[in-house]
């Protein structure tokens, strides 16, 4: 489904990433785990448009979107979900999963996608017409979940969803993202310090430390890899 391809990254002359190849199959729950600064934010914002790479390429569905406007990404079934949720905090939490879906005009799918994500978040229902700013964190990152699941994403980005949350939240979120992956086959790629938790609902992990790939398996191996548990597992 998604190919990077030998991407390097900069912002202005600092370059972020370093000859990144990675690869996501439909249907997968990939994780990339690594310390702050490694560049798995700088990851996912190459994927997104946001901060395009420089050389290098990727591809999402045999097609080339490494020089493609963010908008249109999102058009062809690429959602993120930003770190620190960054969401609308003076629009209603009904605004918000309208501006979701803005890209679309299918009133009905949108009207039963909105029951869906109420139903996996039915705080978000009973609040609906609260200002999205009022919400606690744990709700805020339930709504930056629903909104961008409003664009109908093939592919659903995660960058730090536990971030700054109860550990009884993180735990509700990751059994939300396995949900997610099974209800509709949406595949996902988390981007997680919490590398205990990640490596444990994905299927295949990625480690990056200084803006390089440095080892891929699969998830429950890299849970049991004696460098894996020194450097993220704290074992």
């Amino acid at each position: 489904m998604l190919s990077l391809v030998d991407i390097h990254t900069y912002y202005g002359n600092i370059q972020a990433l370093k000859g990144v190849s990675l690869e996501v199959k439909e249907g997968e729950i990939i994780t990339l785990i690594g310390a702050n600064g490694a560049g798995k934010t700088t990851t996912l914002m190459s994927i997104s448009g946001i901060v395009p790479p420089r050389t290098g390429d990727v591809l999402f569905m045999g097609e080339s979107i490494g020089r493609v406007n963010p908008d249109k990404i999102v058009s062809m079934g690429i959602s993120q979900v930003p770190e620190g949720r960054r969401i609308f905090p003076y629009l209603t939490v009904l605004e918000n999963l309208d501006m979701g879906a803005f890209l679309r005009n299918d009133k009905d799918s949108i009207k039963s996608d909105l029951d869906y994500v109420f139903g996996l978040f039915p705080i978000l229902a009973e609040r609906r017409n609260q200002a999205g700013g009022t919400l606690s964190g744990g709700e805020q990152q339930m709504l930056a979940i629903s909104r961008a699941l409003m664009a109908r994403p093939r592919l659903l980005l995660l960058d730090e969803p536990s971030l700054g949350l109860a550990p009884l939240i993180v735990k509700q979120i990751f059994e939300i993202i396995k949900k997610i992956n099974s209800d509709n086959n949406t595949t996902i790629f988390l981007v997680e310090q919490n590398a205990n938790l990640a490596l444990k609902v994905a299927h295949r992990g990625y480690v990056m430390e200084n803006g390089r790939i440095t080892l891929s398996d699969a998830a429950d191996r890299l849970l049991t890899n004696e460098d894996v548990k020194k450097a993220y597992l704290g074992i």
